[in-house]
């Protein structure tokens, strides 16, 4: 069936060309298949849609769509590239040979109500249908003989996060900053020996490389946007050109849009953005233009002020909850697809000591808060201050020790991606970590 991820995100550019507005999407969600078991597994999503068409000159259009997409229907319920079906009409009620809304099955399948309920999960069938709420409706399911989950692609050429799978294995982000100024790095990576550093973390098994090009160190001063270029572009080539570089996720960390457009182009699969798109007013817009995953991480202020922005009246967790929940819905109104969004909680950015320690006693909550459950997480901790200040270790790069109980507790508390400096022993901590509680 090919990239499906990539037919879905067709489908919604065609609908939107249609004069049907995608408004807002569900996570996707991957599921065996039902009716005709033999046959590969499903992805499916439900989309919130603004439209001038009538139902039945809706279906017409998305019939159109299936068709232009190279739709051939040979077995019912059978092996489909695209499948676009209508379950809600607002209120309308249908009831013809050609379209029934609400949709017939609607609530007897769990890939249709899961993604359904991320959107409006207390709404409930128009009258004089069952007014009983779609997350009691899924509440009320038999259990799956397999635990569902939700996808985030990273890259077409690496399988996707799955957070909800217990047993899922912890990605490893690898940081490569080539900046001069970051806190524990700053210079490390130069011209002269980049080449060798890309090749020990690719033959050590890493699979994300994070590049950074401007430090967001606290009190670190911007550069321009041509001079982060000037570090970050060169890398993407190299990284390709070694062995095994191509099967390697490009995640670049960067708050700035032109930044992010061009390094995509130049073949970076991912964005890393520390503001989560508030810095620059064209991120969001731009990566939904690039169709590329983008980390939306929590922070205040900027790295010049953040450290200032520590007070959360409103208790720390819920606040993080919801102004990441509020970065979620702007994203979606930019055009960005929720399967194309990470989340991180922003340890050490806008947070204290005390706070940060919070965050990784309580990650496992906060992945279950309202709006967000279903979106992986991205959690960084690597020689943070933090880990100094308790352990007593000055030198950022002796902190390993400190950063190993850090990471065991992301992933204790369920991070999907925790991004590191030492990638070596860092794997074996993950590993441990996985072995431990992802069973």
């Amino acid at each position: 069936m090919g990239d499906r991820v990539a037919m879905i995100e067709d489908a919604c550019r065609h609908m939107d060309s249609r004069g049907i507005k995608v408004l807002r999407t569900s996570g996707l969600w991957e599921t065996e298949a039902m009716y005709v078991k033999e046959q590969s597994s499903f992805i499916n999503g439900v989309c919130e849609v603004e439209t001038s068409l009538g139902p039945f000159e809706l279906l017409d259009e998305l019939q159109k769509i299936e068709t232009s997409m190279g739709r051939m229907k040979i077995i019912d319920k059978g092996p489909r590239n695209i499948d676009l079906d209508i379950l809600l009409y607002g209120d309308k009620v249908v009831d013809d040979p050609r379209l029934s809304i609400p949709h017939r099955l609607l609530l007897e399948r769990p890939f249709v109500l899961h993604p359904l309920c991320e959107l409006i999960p207390n709404a409930s069938l128009p009258h004089p249908h069952s007014a009983i709420p779609f997350r009691t409706h899924l509440a009320n399911l038999p259990t799956p003989s397999a635990p569902l989950s939700t996808l985030t692609p990273l890259s077409p050429t690496h399988p996707p996060l799955t957070p909800l799978t217990p047993t899922r294995r912890t990605q490893l982000m690898a940081i490569l900053n080539l900046t001069p100024d970051s806190f524990s790095d700053g210079g490390l990576h130069t011209p002269t020996n980049l080449t060798h550093t890309i090749s020990t973390l690719l033959t050590s098994g890493a699979t994300i490389l994070d590049l950074g090009g401007q430090s967001t160190r606290p009190g670190a001063a911007p550069i321009n946007p041509q001079e982060e270029l000037s570090r970050i572009l060169p890398a993407i080539p190299l990284i390709r050109s070694l062995p095994h570089g191509n099967q390697a996720i490009i995640s670049i960390d960067t708050h700035r849009a032109s930044v992010a457009h061009a390094a995509i182009r130049a073949g970076a699969d991912m964005i890393n953005d520390v503001s989560g798109g508030t810095l620059d007013p064209e991120m969001l817009p731009t990566v939904a233009k690039l169709r590329c995953t983008i980390c939306l991480m929590h922070m205040r202020g900027t790295p010049q002020t953040m450290t200032s922005q520590t007070s959360y009246p409103r208790g720390l967790l819920p606040t993080l909850a919801a102004d990441l929940l509020a970065r979620v819905r702007a994203a979606e109104e930019a055009g960005v697809r929720r399967w194309r969004m990470v989340l991180d909680p922003g340890i050490g950015f806008a947070k204290d000591g005390e706070q940060n320690l919070e965050i990784l006693r309580r990650l496992g909550e906060l992945r279950e808060m309202e709006g967000l459950k279903g979106l992986p997480w991205l959690v960084g901790v690597s020689r943070k201050g933090f880990i100094g200040k308790i352990t007593g270790v000055g030198v950022p790069r002796e902190r390993g020790w400190g950063t190993a109980a850090c990471v065991s507790a992301a992933v204790c508390g369920g991070a999907d991606v925790v991004r590191v400096h030492d990638f070596g022993e860092m794997r074996s901590i993950v590993r441990m970590g996985d072995a431990i509680w992802r069973v």
